[in-house]
Order: C-alpha cells, then structure tokens, then sequence
C-alpha cells in the first residue's frame, strides 16, 4: 500500500537522491507533466488502484517530506511497446525519442530489480501542479 500525507496519496518520482532531485525540479518548474509505472509491480503488488482523473497527490522528496501536490489530469494504459510520443514528451526527462524514452525506462526499471517487458502495460498519467501548499505529515 502507497504511503498516505493528509489523506492523499503520495508519489514519490524515480529513486531518492540525484534522480528524484532531478525529476522533482521539473515538475516544480512546470515542465514534467506525466510519469509512468508498471502495472503488476506498482499497482497489483502494491494492491492500489490506478489514479482518477481529478485526484490529488503529494509530492515527495527524497526525504519523504511533501513539496508539493499535484492534480491527475488524465490516466491511461499502455504495452510498454505501445507507450505514445505524447506521453513520453510530456514526461519530458530529457529523451529526444520513443526510442530514447523506452531504453532509458528499461534501464531505470533494470536497475531497481523490475525489468520491463515489451508486452509488461505501463500506468501513464499526465498530471498538473497545483498552487497549493502539501499537507504535512502527522
């Protein structure tokens, strides 16, 4: 189960330190709007549902503290090979194409001990910041 800040659930983007760091900047600054999981591990494992147009989610660091929240704007499922440019762009992390989107995510995935398929379906969800403080823990 997804850990839990003032009722929302939480997000917590790549691995702690220099990627989460990373990552975090860009959604901070506007330019990240999507991120993506992998279905059996993130959601079956973790016995979460998928996000809901609408919710909202806390944004954590790589201390597990809340920065910000963000808005799910849209969810969809996809084949890892099937992932569109649209989502990939979006996510903006620096991948110039599918090509580049789908190597570095089997590489990140690869790395974290849950190598990805080409059939394996990948939650993408595109989403907005929110100006409103994170709740805070406790």
């Amino acid at each position: 189960m997804w850990d839990r800040v003032g009722g929302l659930r939480t997000v917590a983007l790549g691995t702690p330190g220099r990627s989460r760091d990373r990552l975090n900047r860009l959604v901070l600054e506007g330019a990240k709007t999507a991120t993506a999981g992998l279905y059996e591990v993130e959601y079956v494992a973790e016995e979460e549902a998928l996000e809901t147009v609408g919710e909202r989610l806390v944004l954590l660091d790589s201390a597990e503290a809340p920065i910000g929240v963000i808005e799910v704007t849209r969810v969809e499922t996809y084949p890892f090979l099937e992932v569109p440019w649209e989502f990939a762009a979006a996510e903006n992390e620096g991948d110039d194409t599918i090509e580049d989107w789908r190597r570095g995510h089997r590489e990140f995935f690869d790395a974290v001990g849950t190598p990805v398929r080409d059939g394996d379906r990948m939650v993408c969800i595109w989403f907005r910041l929110l100006d409103e403080p994170p709740p805070t823990r406790g």
